[in-house]
């Protein structure tokens, strides 16, 4: 996990793997939104999935999070592939790391 600002105001939960670094979860508070923090944690996903010497960072979201579908692709991310399991449909992402 890394957390930025104080009080906080974002943080990533990462998970490493051997061929790829997993962004299990991302969040910006409500009120520090707009501000940058969202892009300074994506970067840093990046520079730590670079220093770990992985690459490419996955992600998930849900299907109906239409929001992150706008933004992710803004950040070199593209869509591996749309998948229901049970409950839930979500959309998987890639970056490949250059």
């Amino acid at each position: 996990m890394f957390v930025t600002g104080d009080p906080v105001t974002g943080l990533v939960v990462v998970e490493e793997f051997a061929d790829h670094l997993f962004l299990d979860s991302i969040a910006v508070r409500p009120d520090a939104r707009g501000t940058g923090v969202g892009r300074r944690l994506l970067h840093f996903v990046d520079a730590h999935a670079r220093a770990l010497g992985l690459p490419e960072v996955r992600l998930c979201t849900n299907a109906m999070m239409w929001e992150n579908q706008k933004i992710y692709p803004k950040y070199g991310y593209e869509i591996v592939e749309r998948r229901v399991d049970g409950p839930y449909d979500r959309v998987h992402y890639r970056k490949r790391l250059g």
